[in-house]
């Protein structure tokens, strides 16, 4: 999504009468979404003004070569400040990716591809601007089909126009010219350098502009999901990008593990991230890179569903069913384990960690202090807001605790706070919403008018089955439900579990696999809390059980969850743990599709409630 566009002499004469701001903010109006950031209006008269003398004033740039500010990478929440957009002297077709920054100074890091400057008034480790450039070009090119199509060729760079001269030797430090030779850099007294970097590949203007209308209106191809993508990256592929505080996060972890693996010392590092901001691509990027490293590291999550579908899709993939089943852990198989027995060990979906372990749960003293003891260094990803079950013991306080009882270290920044979108079409304000209509927290969406998100609302639960069938041409369309429903199917085949309005029945997923999220003929079997957490799919649809319901508010009702469900087993009478729980798993349910999500609920108020949200739009 492009905000504002423009050929260059409109644009031009926006920013010498002082109104590009403004224009710029009516855009978003136009387009539904609100925008109240004074410090981007700050930055858009600032930057601009400097980018206008750049490209005018006898700058050999045709005035017919068209900008675009403030575009929205597909399937992100991440925006890219400036594109322009034309041809060269061959007349090809190009973009140059502009990263615009207010900095006046910041320090090197340690870390591969880090800086560290402040912002907001706190000193913060944030990717190079060359780094961030250069993983948007590539974040179009992953998603954009047309651009690869028409051979549009990408080339970004960064320019810091409040740059000072004697903070130079820090932004452009020799350990970030690998990066600046991809993106180049542009400081303050480079306005020259940068007129002629752009005026190399668009000079001339794409009369008809097809250049930016391929970028806003190109195919989009699906990003890839992490489960279809595992055996790349242990082949050492680069399959994701990884944008923005996902790579701080990630050379942090990288940096702490080098460094401290042969000290004698404990550490431990807490990532934050609600659904889909690439808490598990992290993770299992990490520990490709870490094997290829040479280090003894595992990938540990409580959920079977993810651990069973990664080490099926690698012996698919040709690995070795020992090597891969070594690699990919229960979080229950450490009780007995020696201290720093391992490396590396990263827990994934760490919010679903029990306190003690086996099938009745008698085994061990906490799953927590036993992976901080194994392992010389332990990270935790983790979302609070995804706890579903009672016995999830899994929490940042509790993780705290037994460092200090185990003598680790802890690293818990707010550098390793996840936000940037990567799932539900980079919808930000999706997620808010869910948060606001589920009474999780409250926010500013509280209804579906700004989101750009395929959320459709059916009376008729086989109607929206019949939309998810024609979407499931690739397998990656998939149907879940809350836990409302016995499991009669599970001792019987004929019988069917979930029954609705208008004849439609359907059974859960069967007992006989533990990979229904990459099962061929899975579609028609409903798949619940346990079997979905932890994956994504393109789009999936959610029944919404009688356990969540309206009544002047979007309330709770744990005696309407099935007998079979033991989700809330050992509640006693915590009935704000049972609200709690209930909220959380639809969150968690409505939040695993990447390009929509259909929903029906069995409470006709509801389903109406959540319909005005969605007529608003």
């Amino acid at each position: 999504m492009i905000i504002y566009q423009n050929d260059l002499q409109t644009f031009s004469n926006d920013v010498l009468k002082g109104v590009i701001a403004s224009e710029i903010t009516a855009c978003f109006q136009k387009r539904g979404l609100n925008h109240h950031n004074d410090a981007e209006l700050r930055s858009w008269q600032n930057s601009l003004m400097v980018m206008n003398n750049v490209l005018c004033n006898n700058s050999g740039i045709d005035q017919a070569v068209q900008i675009a500010i403030e575009y929205q990478i597909p399937l992100t929440s991440k925006r890219i400040d400036m594109l322009i957009a034309g041809k060269d002297s061959e007349d090809k077709s190009n973009v140059i990716i502009i990263e615009l920054k207010q900095w006046e100074r910041c320090n090197t890091s340690s870390k591969t591809d880090i800086v560290e400057t402040i912002l907001g008034g706190t000193k913060r480790a944030v990717v190079h601007p060359s780094y961030q450039a250069y993983s948007y070009a590539k974040a179009i090119e992953n998603f954009n089909e047309s651009v690869r199509d028409k051979k549009i060729n990408l080339y970004p760079c960064a320019f810091l126009h409040n740059y000072i001269d004697d903070a130079v030797p820090m932004i452009k430090h020799p350990k970030y010219q690998e990066i600046i030779d991809v993106a180049p850099l542009f400081l303050r007294k480079d306005q020259v350098a940068l007129r002629e970097f752009i005026k190399k590949y668009v000079k001339y203007p794409d009369r008809n502009n097809e250049i930016l209308y391929a970028i806003e209106n190109g195919k989009i191809k699906p990003s890839v999901a992490l489960q279809d993508a595992v055996a790349e990256l242990l082949g050492g592929n680069e399959v994701f990008t990884m944008i923005d505080e996902q790579k701080v996060a990630f050379a942090t972890i990288s940096e702490v593990v080098a460094e401290s693996i042969g000290k004698d010392e404990k550490h431990t590092l807490i990532i934050e991230g609600g659904p889909g901001t690439g808490k598990s691509v992290i993770a299992v990027n990490l520990l490709a890179n870490l094997i290829r490293e040479g280090y003894n590291v595992q990938y540990v999550t409580k959920n079977a569903a993810p651990r069973n579908v990664f080490i099926t899709q690698l012996i698919n993939g040709n690995y070795r069913k020992r090597y891969v089943e070594n690699l990919f852990k229960g979080s229950g198989v450490f009780i007995e384990t020696p201290p720093n027995t391992f490396d590396c060990l990263l827990v994934d979906e760490s919010h679903r960690l029990n306190m003690k372990s086996g099938i009745f749960m008698n085994k061990g003293e906490n799953q927590i202090k036993e992976i901080i003891n194994a392992a010389k260094i332990s990270v935790f990803f983790i979302d609070e807001d995804q706890v579903v079950t009672a016995k999830d013991a899994g929490s940042v306080a509790a993780i705290k605790r037994a460092c200090k009882e185990l003598g680790s270290i802890v690293h818990h920044e707010n550098d390793f706070k996840l936000v940037s979108q990567f799932r539900c079409n980079g919808s930000d304000g999706y997620l808010a919403f869910l948060d606001n209509l589920l009474g999780i927290k409250a926010t500013a969406n509280i209804d579906l008018a700004d989101i750009d998100y395929d959320v459709r609302v059916f009376s008729d639960p086989n109607e929206m089955r019949n939309e998810l069938r024609k979407l499931n041409k690739n397998n990656k369309a998939r149907i879940l439900a809350g836990y409302c429903y016995d499991w009669i199917s599970k001792n019987n085949s004929s019988l069917y579990d979930i029954k609705l309005k208008n004849g439609f029945q359907a059974q859960w997923n069967f007992s006989s696999t533990s990979t229904w999220a990459i099962d061929e003929d899975s579609f028609e079997q409903v798949g619940c809390i346990h079997t979905s957490q932890g994956l994504e799919f393109d789009y999936c649809g959610v029944i919404i059980g009688a356990d969540l319901y309206y009544d002047n508010g979007v309330k709770t009702d744990f005696k309407r969850r099935a007998k079979t469900d033991q989700s809330l087993h050992g509640i006693k009478g915590d009935y704000a743990l049972a609200d709690r729980i209930i909220r959380n798993t639809y969150k968690t349910l409505l939040s695993r599709g990447q390009k929509g999500c259909f929903i029906y609920c069995e409470d006709e108020k509801l389903r109406n409630y959540i319909m005005t949200k969605r007529s608003s739009k």
